[in-house]
């Protein structure tokens, strides 16, 4: 007997729910850096680790904002309009599903970044240091992603 199929797949159409489900949640390096990289400013992202974590090298565009000073007051200057995706240093940290939780405690709309910094790194997109978001770097034409 398989192994895999020891427990049958779902039917396609229940498939397609909870992986639609699923994806409402989460984002990837690849489909974060696309849209930094497109100017799309309907998403904030929020570097969730300390402030000293972040200026020692941080995604470009986020903005500091560590998950244990989030509250109702601190938000306040938050747009409730933009979709905010979170992040920590990777797996190994729940620094981001934190301030994910938080923020969706509050209201705000939220997805988490697979991986957090760590996968960012490995899959080569920019960083910046210091205390400012950074400005998003010229790609080259044809760059994307093997997925």
């Amino acid at each position: 007997m398989s192994s895999v199929l020891l427990f049958p797949p779902a039917d396609p159409q229940e498939s397609v729910a909870y992986l639609q489900h699923k994806l409402s949640y989460y984002t990837d390096a690849w489909d974060l850096a696309k849209d930094l990289a497109q100017g799309v400013n309907a998403i904030v992202v929020v570097d969730a680790r300390s402030t000293d974590v972040y200026q020692a090298g941080h995604i470009t565009g986020a903005i500091s904002f560590p998950h244990r000073t989030m509250n109702a007051d601190s938000t306040a200057q938050l747009d409730r309009s933009k979709v905010y995706i979170t992040y920590c240093d990777g797996i190994g940290c729940n620094g981001s599903t934190k301030a994910a939780w938080k923020l969706a405690s509050l209201g705000f709309q939220v997805k988490e970044l697979i991986g957090g910094l760590d996968f960012w790194k490995r899959d080569g997109h920019p960083l910046t240091w210091g205390t400012s978001p950074g400005e998003w770097p010229q790609v080259a034409p044809g760059a994307h992603c093997g997925c």
